[in-house]
C-alpha cells in the first residue's frame, strides 16, 4: 500500500472506530434499559462471569446497523478533514487523480462488509439463542426470588401461598408460611375419612425453599407446622401437627424472552425452510434472509457514495461529515422501511423491496465518481452550506452594545459565547437526532416480524416510533450533550483556538461559561 493510501486508511480508520464504539454504546444502552432484561440482571444471582457474557451478548445484533453508519462517518471525516487541510488540492496539483483514495476506501468498506456479514449472517442468530438459552436459565432459578412477603401470591397453578418474611442468602428461607392445596380432592392425598371440598392449609412457622429449576418446582423443609384439612361432613375435620415436613410447591413454567420469528435461525435453515412455510410466514422469512445480505453490503456503497462527497468538502470539514451522515443514513434507512412496508402488503416482491435501496446508491455513488474529476467547483457541500450561512447573517440582527457598556467583560453574550454555542449547539443536534434516527430504525427492524405476523398497519406503527421519539431524546440527551462537548472544545484545541483566547486573557472556565449555561436549560427541559 502506498504512503498516500496508508495516510488515507489511517484517518478513516480513526474516526471509523470511535464512530462504531459510540454509535454500539448507543444501542448498548437502549437494548439494556428494556424493563424485563434489566430486572433479570438485577434479580440474578449468576456469576460475573455470566452476567458479562449475556451483557457481551446484546453487542452482535447491532453490528448490520452500526458498521455501515461508522464506515460512512469515518470516510466523510477522514476525506473532509484532508480536504479542509487543502491535502486534496496539493495532491491534485501533483497529477495524483482523486480515483487514488477510491484503494483505501474500497479496502476500509470490505473490512466493513467482513464485519457486518459476520454480524449478520453468524453472530447474530448465535447471540438471539444464546441469550434465550442464558436468560431462561437464570430465570428458571429465580423461583424463590419472586416471592414477595405479605403477599398472596396466587401464581402457582395449584397453590395460594403467603409468607410472612423472606430472608434472602445462599438459602432463602421462609418465616410464618401459610399455604392451601387447590388440587381437586381427588388428585390430593387426604388423611380424613372422606375429603371435603375445602382446600387443605398448611401452616409453618419456617420454612427453607430451595428451587428446582429442572422440574420447575419449589421444594420447601418446614419446621414446627400444622395442617388442617375439612371432611365432608362436620365433626370429620382432621388436623395434624409436625415438627418437620417436606412439601413440593409447583410452579408455572418461565415465560422466557420473546425474540422476533426466523432471527435465531442460522442463515442456512432459514434459507432451506423458505420454500417450506405458508405464504404468510415465507414473506417474513424472506424479509429476514434477505436483509442479512442486503444491510453488510450498505458498507460499500455508503462508502463509494461518501469519497466523493468527502474529497469535494474542502471548506465545510467535519460539521458537514456529520451532517452527511445523518443525511444519508436517514434516507437509507426511511426508504428501506418504506419498501419492506409495501413488501409485507404484497405489493412488490420482496428482493426488490431489500435490495433497491443498495441499487439506488450503488447508481448514485457511480454518478459522484464520474463527476469527481471534471474541472470546476465541486463543493455542492459547501455552497449549500455558504447559502445557510448567508441566511443566518441576514437574519441576525443584534443590537450593538451601549457605549458605556462596551468591553465590559461582565455584558453576555459576546462574540466568544456565541461562537462557542453555535460549535455545541450544531454537534449537539446532530448527534442527538444520529442517536435517535438510528435505535427508531433498529427498534423496527426487531418489530417487523411482530408488524406482519399481527398485520399491523404501516400508519400505527409510524405513530408508535413517533411517540418513541421523546423517550429517546430524554434517553439519549446526557451523551450527546457529552459528545458534542468534547468534540467542540477538541475542535477548538486543534485549531490553537484556545491557545490564542488564553494568550488574550479569557480562561478555560469563560469558555466554559456558555456551554454550562446551554446545558442547565437542557437540564430543564429534559
Amino acid at each position: 500500500m502506498r504512503i498516500l493510501s496508508r495516510l488515507a486508511f489511517r484517518e478513516i480508520a480513526t474516526s471509523a472506530l470511535l464512530g462504531v464504539v459510540l454509535f454500539s454504546f448507543v444501542f448498548f444502552l437502549q437494548r439494556l434499559g428494556r424493563g424485563e432484561f434489566f430486572a433479570l440482571l438485577l434479580r440474578s444471582s449468576a456469576p460475573p462471569d455470566t452476567l458479562a457474557y449475556l451483557l457481551a451478548l446484546l453487542v452482535p445484533p447491532t453490528l448490520p446497523f452500526t458498521v455501515p453508519v461508522a464506515v460512512l462517518v469515518g470516510i466523510l471525516i477522514g476525506l473532509s478533514r484532508m480536504s479542509s487541510d487543502n491535502e486534496i488540492t496539493a495532491m491534485r496539483a501533483a497529477g495524483i487523480p482523486a480515483r487514488v483514495l477510491l484503494r483505501p476506501v474500497l479496502l476500509f468498506a470490505f473490512l466493513g462488509l467482513a464485519v457486518a456479514a459476520a454480524g449478520s449472517l453468524w453472530l447474530t442468530p448465535w447471540s438471539i439463542r444464546e441469550t434465550i438459552r442464558i436468560s431462561n436459565q437464570l430465570a428458571a432459578t429465580q423461583l424463590t426470588s419472586e416471592i414477595q412477603p405479605r403477599v398472596f401470591e396466587e401464581s402457582f397453578p395449584n397453590a395460594i401461598l403467603y409468607v410472612g418474611d423472606v430472608i434472602a442468602g445462599p438459602v432463602t428461607r421462609w418465616r410464618r408460611v401459610f399455604m392451601a392445596d387447590l388440587r381437586p380432592p381427588e388428585q390430593r392425598t387426604s388423611s380424613a375419612r372422606e375429603s371435603g371440598e375445602a382446600p387443605p392449609v398448611t401452616i409453618s412457622e419456617e420454612a427453607i425453599a430451595t428451587a428446582d429449576p429442572g422440574n420447575n418446582r419449589i421444594q420447601l423443609s418446614m419446621k414446627n407446622g400444622y395442617t388442617h384439612e375439612m371432611g365432608r361432613e362436620p365433626g370429620e375435620d382432621y388436623n395434624s401437627a409436625f415438627p418437620t415436613g417436606e412439601q413440593i410447591l409447583e410452579a408455572r413454567k418461565p415465560a422466557g424472552i420473546r425474540v422476533a420469528a426466523f432471527s435465531e435461525l442460522d442463515t442456512l435453515p432459514l434459507y432451506q425452510r423458505v420454500g417450506q412455510l405458508p405464504p404468510a410466514q415465507a414473506t417474513e422469512a424472506r424479509l429476514e434472509l434477505h436483509q442479512r445480505f442486503a444491510l453488510p453490503w450498505a458498507c460499500v456503497l455508503l462508502g463509494l457514495v461518501g469519497l466523493p462527497l468527502g474529497v469535494s468538502t474542502r471548506k465545510a470539514g467535519k460539521s458537514s461529515a456529520f451532517v452527511l451522515t445523518v443525511v444519508l443514513a436517514f434516507v437509507y434507512w426511511i426508504g428501506l422501511i418504506s419498501l419492506i412496508g409495501l413488501a409485507r402488503q404484497g405489493t412488490i416482491p420482496v428482493p426488490l423491496a431489500v435490495w433497491t435501496p443498495n441499487a439506488v446508491f450503488a447508481i448514485t455513488a457511480v454518478i459522484l465518481m464520474i463527476l469527481l474529476e471534471r474541472p470546476g467547483d465541486f463543493d455542492v457541500v459547501g455552497k449549500v452550506r455558504r447559502q445557510f450561512q448567508s441566511i443566518g447573517r441576514r437574519i441576525q440582527t443584534l443590537p450593538e452594545a451601549p457605549s458605556g457598556l462596551r468591553g465590559r467583560a461582565w455584558t453576555w453574550p459576546q462574540v466568544v459565547d456565541t461562537y462557542i454555542l453555535n460549535t455545541f449547539l450544531f454537534y449537539f443536534a446532530i448527534l442527538l437526532a444520529s442517536f435517535v434516527l438510528m435505535v427508531e430504525v433498529f427498534t423496527f427492524f426487531e418489530l417487523l416480524s411482530d408488524i406482519v405476523k399481527n398485520q399491523i398497519p404501516m400508519f400505527r406503527v409510524l405513530t408508535y416510533l413517533l411517540f418513541l421519539a421523546p423517550k429517546l431524546l430524554y434517553d439519549s440527551a446526557p451523551l450527546a450533550v457529552l459528545v458534542a462537548v468534547l468534540v467542540t472544545f477538541g475542535i477548538l484545541t486543534k485549531n490553537n483556538e484556545v491557545t490564542a483566547f488564553k494568550a488574550c486573557g479569557v480562561s478555560m472556565y469563560r469558555l466554559a461559561l456558555p456551554v454550562l449555561i446551554a446545558a442547565t436549560f437542557m437540564s430543564g427541559a429534559l
